[in-house]
């Protein structure tokens, strides 16, 4: 029995689907794939295989020793693995112990930046067979069904803010010499000047990066909707369309590893942090359109049947009905934690 099998994810459809990318990656002459895995900071992590090595993990998985889901933003490991009684609160991880990453056949794409690459998605299994439940994939999975035992879904649309500079010398990250952990960060300059919010002459000056976070985005086969100029000084912002909450989940993770890998073959450093270390420089959002719909039907469950006692029709338009008013109270509520 394989280890797909032993984590009970591995049926005669999902078989079919692994000799399917099989004979495709002979026809296709993919020469390595990478396998890859979101942690707890939005960073992807992974290997790369051989072909052979990768068809093999996809019924079988991949080793991954069990201390990169215990690593701070340093990249340091947060618990000593190796004392006794220090992992009492994480099952499974004492002495470092080893998971095992299996891939998802349907989540192969090649990647547009690296010729003769292939990509799969990959979420950690403990060696027994059983889900880790802080697995930051495992845990939306989670939210999302205890959703859909409500009969709902969650739905929403990104737009994400980000920074793009043209890297003038690399030299403080790659010196043997200044090496340091956490290293330093390397030399830039804007592509634009900003304060001028989606300005088409901002637009043509940052057109040579926005073309490859396009071609990027496009390649993977994300629905990107629209490439803007932010108000901040080198800021940009890309659109999406919205589609089903774990598919946008997908989606983000792909494009901040893509768009940063491209750009950084051509010159180009791309940061997803809130606030780069810049004087006058602007915060990026994360917007997240959000809406919640029934799953037998897809109707928007935020929307009112009727008006409001005391309202008009056209007031129901754009007015929340109950569940609706109840998801941004647990939005309020939360906000604190979620901030963060």
């Amino acid at each position: 029995m394989s280890f797909a099998h032993r984590c009970g994810v591995h049926d005669a459809a999902r078989e079919d689907a692994c000799q399917r990318l099989a004979r495709y990656i002979e026809e296709r002459g993919i020469e390595r794939v990478r396998l890859g895995w979101c942690d707890a900071h939005g960073l992807l992590r992974g290997k790369t295989l051989m072909p052979h090595a990768a068809v093999r993990a996809l019924r079988d998985g991949v080793g991954m020793v069990g201390t990169l889901m215990l690593k701070d933003t340093a990249d340091k490991t947060a618990w000593k693995v190796f004392e006794p009684g220090a992992t009492d609160d994480l099952p499974g991880f004492a002495g470092a112990a080893n998971l095992l990453l299996l891939p998802d056949p349907a989540s192969f794409v090649e990647l547009p930046w690296a010729p003769g690459t292939g990509w799969l998605r990959c979420q950690p299994w403990h060696a027994d067979g059983t889900p880790v439940d802080f697995d930051s994939r495992r845990v939306l999975q989670t939210a999302l069904a205890a959703l859909a035992r409500e009969g709902l879904g969650f739905k929403t649309g990104l737009e994400v803010e980000f920074h793009i500079y043209r890297l003038t010398d690399a030299t403080p990250q790659l010196d043997p010499m200044r090496a340091a952990w956490p290293g330093e960060p390397p030399a830039v300059q804007m592509i634009h000047p900003g304060y001028q919010l989606q300005g088409e002459a901002m637009s043509d000056m940052a057109d040579e990066a926005l073309r490859i976070v396009e071609r990027t985005a496009l390649g993977l086969g994300l629905p990107l909707q629209s490439l803007e100029i932010e108000l901040g000084p080198s800021q940009v912002e890309a659109v999406f369309d919205a589609t089903d909450a774990l598919t946008a989940a997908d989606q983000m993770v792909l494009l901040r590893n893509g768009a940063r890998q491209a750009l950084r073959r051509a010159g180009y450093h791309a940061t997803f942090m809130c606030r780069p270390p810049f004087p006058n420089i602007m915060s990026s959002g994360w917007h997240l359109h959000q809406s919640v719909v029934e799953l037998a039907s897809g109707r928007n469950v935020f929307m009112r049947d009727e008006p409001a006692a005391g309202s008009t029709p056209r007031d129901a338009l754009h007015t929340l009905g109950k569940a609706g008013a109840h998801w941004l109270a647990g939005l309020l509520a939360h906000a604190r934690a979620l901030t963060p």
